[in-house]
């Protein structure tokens, strides 16, 4: 990639035309801010954020990425009423995203609703996934193992178990990602990251009345077909947009709930997420999840 080295005289004109993601060159190498802006470059497609340029200074990486208006739970909450049949629309779409990168080859490996924004400019709303920062691409040849920094509670089991990363890993975060939106609740969520970890090894979830009474069971066995512990069992993004719930044509025979869902949850999901700055890794959590699981991981 090149780097152009004149941003500051070029500030105003940059401003106007794309979003400034900066990093100081103590914080990452180079080389990592370079590896995102090759994918990015790689996968150009309408459902990922495009890069527009490079620059550099003495003390930061500027990428330059285009515009989007907003993150999508922001955009959901920001709605009188919110239908299950919608959150379906934009599952689907971020499938669509993944079912590209996948092809790709592409594992985003960070799939949370902050990197998950809303594209208004066409006819209907679509999504545009950012941030490939911690993206890879997988070879048949070699395995990866990913290194998991701050909140896990998007995170696969094999991210906190130091386990090998595959495409897969990217479909258990949709299905937290979807009973988040149906729900405005974390299914693993605790007291404190390594509690929320063994909560995700140990696949301690369920879908309490509280918070899904209102929800379609096809929308339950949609989540629960990606939050399986072996990567192997997981629907493929392809699979999955032929699931009921998520399928082109919609859900057959009225399958989505007509019941309106909970923005008030959501909207205090939305509020904690955004008191996160921790982009610790978490110590030693192979050892304690295999302490508190049992058996070795």
């Amino acid at each position: 990639i090149q780097w152009k080295e004149n941003f500051d005289s070029n500030f105003t004109e940059i401003s106007e035309i794309g979003a400034v993601k900066c990093v100081s060159k103590k914080l990452l190498k180079k080389e990592q801010v370079a590896h995102e802006a090759d994918l990015l470059r790689r996968v150009q497609n309408h459902q990922v954020v495009a890069l527009l340029d490079a620059y550099e200074s003495p003390a930061s990486l500027m990428l330059i990425l285009e515009l989007e208006d907003g993150r999508l739970l922001d955009y959901l909450v920001s709605h009188d009423e919110l239908m299950e049949e919608k959150v379906a629309f934009f599952i689907r779409e971020t499938l669509e995203a993944l079912q590209y990168l996948h092809t790709c080859r592409v594992a985003h490996l960070d799939l949370k609703p902050e990197n998950i924004m809303v594209d208004l400019h066409g006819p209907s709303p679509s999504i545009k996934l950012i941030d490939l920062g911690d993206a890879v691409h997988l070879s048949a040849h070699r395995r990866y193992i990913h290194l998991l920094l701050g909140n896990p509670e998007f995170a696969a089991p094999e991210l906190i178990q130091g386990s090998p990363v595959s495409l897969a890993t990217d479909m258990w975060s949709v299905a937290v990602l979807a009973y988040v939106m149906l729900s405005g609740v974390s299914p693993f969520l605790d007291e404190s990251p390594e509690e929320t970890c063994i909560n995700i090894c140990r696949l301690d979830f369920c879908f309490p009345d509280e918070y899904f009474s209102g929800v379609s069971q096809a929308a339950r066995d949609f989540v629960s077909s990606g939050l399986q512990q072996d990567p192997r069992k997981r629907l493929s993004a392809a699979t999955c947009l032929q699931h009921p719930w998520v399928g082109r044509g919609g859900a057959q025979g009225g399958q989505y709930s007509k019941t309106p869902l909970d923005t008030s949850r959501l909207a205090t999901f939305i509020d904690r997420r955004r008191q996160l700055h921790d982009v610790r890794p978490v110590t030693n959590i192979k050892g304690l999840v295999s302490s508190r699981v049992g058996g070795t991981l």
